[in-house]
């Protein structure tokens, strides 16, 4: 459904890589993160907190702390999209398939798909009773899985299915502080519900219901370097031994954890008028998260080494309308019309607080905690109250004139209108590290006039403070844009196609809204756009046993949107603003052999050359901070490859026996996009190769299945995110599930 209509694959002159439900479970996957051990061009970064993970596809994404920032890869669930990216990264509950759109897609899926889309379809009822339940356990960390759905038709026109999960997991990592309590975990549970009726053969209405609730105390950073000692005192006291991506430890007082809770309603209905299809499609979403983090990374406040805890609740909620016109697919002229409508609103309340302390016994060799005799302490804190109102409307078109039964032109067209607001509050109590002072309107007007009148930022912003008066500061964008696609598809024979296009990529303002805001970072974040060109070639031999699909594409994306240095009140800093220019360019190949009936192959590989050209110079002209031209983009390895096996030995008897094995391998990548090449390198996550293996037992029927999982069999020990900011100048690594050997056993009934 690449192109917004059921078709096959093969047929759809776009990038796709297309991954069951089914497989992702048989690999022991629970959601999208997953999915990039699948597929060679997805990435997936983790971050210290679960809502700003990000999704990279061809070297391209998004990462952002704003409110008001949007990914570059849109997340798309039957139909509806979801706004927030942290919802993306929910469970997979009863997944049929997804589809990964690579390149830009906004023509028909709009705006914040510059990179691509992740197209998630859910399984549907079935015309008769039944189900199934299934658990799961996995060793080293006391890891269990329940799912079950089942299928209840209510008549010959209303069928139903209702999806139940509930998973546990205790955590990767030891915090000292908490007494050898695990990190890292999860706890999730939901359920999700699926109605079908067709009260005529013209006639199909949808309507999907879901809820979830996780607590997990995740993402823990671990210390993986050891820290700079000053005569402050030294950190290296209070850490446990740091030892790379080997380590499984740390000592902080504060568990960074995450609680969510989505819900939402969508309904989808297609009427097919003579020849032409009538489909509406309506959602709306609640998505709840308190974040909560432990951002000094010690076990308490030191002398030298403050103590700085967030607790950040958000709660949002989504929008969306959508009608379309489709015609029949095999006329001189195929099209899809349609229009789009959606309201995506956001806010968080967000508290930080210090603990500081001053005096004590320092030097290189002890480490002074606050409370210590000789220290005064104090404890700075701060709230801000802030948030987010994206409007989109847009109206769209795409059509294939088939001027032969082998030769097809592609054209397609969308026009988009953009209005976001925003507003923000913070109140301190104490100045201190990491607490700005109070911000507001006031403060924004008071500032704007001292700088008018002469005064410097630095001094403008510090003067300005005092004319706090406790409403909000607003403000708002608007924009227009058209995007679109034109292409030519050319069959060679029936089992090879061609084809090659272009396609502009758009991504809406933004603002950089997060808790530290002040007047000078108040300007608008424009548009992020591409320019992509991709050529292809999807070939289907061997009577269908034999599937290779290869792409080549070059993208130039500008403005793009990222964190890049800029002067904020004077000062060099670092934020998310429009970075300058980058591309990507590479290929692509997608293979599929099924030599027999019961033995299947599948992969990947790609090249990926994804590379700043240009990035801004701040205000101030100093380039101390600019990332040199052609460094490559983080989360884009060079090289990237998949490929799995499965076999079912089918005895005769009542039960056959399955044997499967899927690696992947990534070369080394960047994780901390840096002006300093130091900081580039001690971020690079070495490249590193998974093999994971399955064998199982599984009735004739497929009423039942055993199976027995190794994940990660040669013990590959390797890092998901690298970042600087450590005590004392240390890095911080974040260790993910899959970075260790463990194993699993997986038991399903069907009815």
């Amino acid at each position: 459904t690449a192109q917004k209509r059921s078709e096959r694959l093969q047929e759809v002159p776009v990038a796709v890589s297309v991954i069951s439900g089914d497989a992702i479970s048989a690999k022991g996957g629970t959601n999208i993160e997953s999915a990039q051990y699948l597929v060679p061009t997805l990435n997936f970064r983790k971050s210290g907190t679960a809502i700003n993970q990000s999704l990279f596809l061809r070297g391209v994404g998004t990462s952002t702390f704003s409110i008001a920032g949007e990914p570059s890869i849109s997340t798309v669930v039957d139909g509806v999209v979801y706004s927030r990216a942290g919802e993306a990264f929910s469970d997979l509950i009863d997944v049929d398939r997804i589809e990964v759109l690579r390149g830009p897609q906004g023509t028909l899926f709009g705006k914040n798909t510059s990179a691509g889309v992740i197209n998630i379809i859910t399984k549907r009822p079935s015309d008769h009773f039944g189900g199934f339940l299934e658990g799961g356990y996995f060793t080293n960390t006391n890891e269990y899985r329940v799912r079950g759905a089942v299928d209840v038709p209510l008549n010959d026109w209303i069928k139903t299915r209702v999806t139940g999960f509930y998973g546990h997991y205790d955590g990767n990592i030891i915090n000292l502080a908490q007494g050898g309590k695990r990190e890292n975990g999860y706890q999730h549970y939901g359920v999700r519900g699926v109605l079908v009726a067709t009260p005529t053969p013209d006639i199909t209405f949808t309507l999907i219901g879901d809820y979830r609730r996780a607590k997990d105390n995740c993402c823990a950073e671990v210390i993986g370097t050891p820290a700079a000692t000053s005569l402050s005192g030294n950190p290296n006291l209070a850490l446990p031994p740091e030892v790379g991506d080997r380590t499984r430890f740390d000592n902080q007082n504060l568990v960074t954890a995450a609680r969510e809770k989505s819900y939402g309603v969508s309904g989808q209905l297609d009427w097919t008028l003579g020849t032409q299809t009538i489909t509406y499609i309506g959602s709306y979403r609640i998505y709840d998260n308190e974040e909560i983090r432990d951002g000094d990374f010690l076990p308490t406040a030191y002398v030298g080494y403050n103590q700085l805890h967030d607790d950040g609740p958000q709660v949002s909620n989504t929008l969306t309308q959508e009608l379309r016109l489709t015609s029949p697919a095999k006329q001189f002229f195929s099209y899809v019309v349609g229009a789009y409508f959606s309201r995506a609103y956001t806010e968080r309340v967000f508290n930080r607080t210090d603990v500081v302390c001053t005096g004590g016994l320092t030097s290189a060799t002890t480490l002074t905690p606050c409370g210590s005799i000789g220290t005064v302490t104090t404890v700075p804190s701060g709230t801000a109250d802030f948030g987010s109102v994206f409007k989109n409307l847009a109206f769209f078109g795409q059509g294939t004139l088939n001027l032969t039964s082998r030769l097809r032109l592609i054209g397609g067209v969308r026009y988009t209108t953009d209005q976001l607001n925003v507003f923000h509050k913070r109140v301190t109590t104490l100045a201190g590290p990491g607490i700005n002072g109070n911000f507001d309107q006031g403060v924004f007007d008071r500032y704007n006039v001292l700088v008018a009148q002469g005064v410097s930022p630095t001094v403008a912003q510090t003067s300005a403070v005092a004319a706090s008066n406790g409403v909000p500061f607003t403000t708002k964008t608007t924009n227009t844009n058209w995007s679109g696609k034109g292409g030519v598809q050319f069959d060679l024979v029936p089992q090879s196609t061609v084809y090659a296009t272009y396609s502009r990529g758009y991504k809406g303002p933004a603002f950089n809204v997060f808790y530290n805001l002040t007047a000078t970072g108040t300007n608008v974040i424009q548009p992020e756009t591409a320019d992509s060109y991709e050529a292809g070639i999807k070939n289907t031999l061997l009577d269908g046993r034999l599937v290779v699909n290869v792409a080549g594409y070059y993208a130039k994306y500008h403005n793009f949107q990222a964190n890049n240095p800029d002067v904020v009140a004077g000062v060099l800093v670092t934020r998310f603003t429009n970075a300058g220019e980058i591309s990507t360019r590479g290929a692509e190949v997608d293979a599929l052999f099924q030599p027999v009936r019961d033995l299947t192959f599948n992969g990947g590989f790609a090249y990926t050359d994804a590379r700043i050209d240009q990035f801004k110079v701040p205000t101030n002209g100093v380039n101390t901070g600019v990332i040199p031209s052609g460094t490559r983009l983080a989360y884009a390895p060079k090289y990237k490859g998949s490929l799995s096996s499965d076999y079912r030995l089918r005895t005769g008897g009542r039960i056959d026996f399955t044997v499967g094995a899927q690696g992947s391998y990534q070369s080394r990548q960047i994780s901390q996009l840096d002006a300093s090449q130091a900081i580039r390198d001690a971020t690079t996550i070495h490249g590193y190769a998974l093999v994971d293996l399955s064998a199982g037992v599984v009735e004739a029927a497929d009423r039942f299945r055993l199976i027995f999982q190794v994940k990660n069999a040669f013990d590959e020990h390797f890092a998901s995110s690298i970042t600087s900011g450590g005590p004392g100048n240390s890095y911080r690594y974040i260790i993910p599930r899959e970075a260790d050997r463990y194993y699993g056993v997986t038991a399903r009934v069907g009815f």
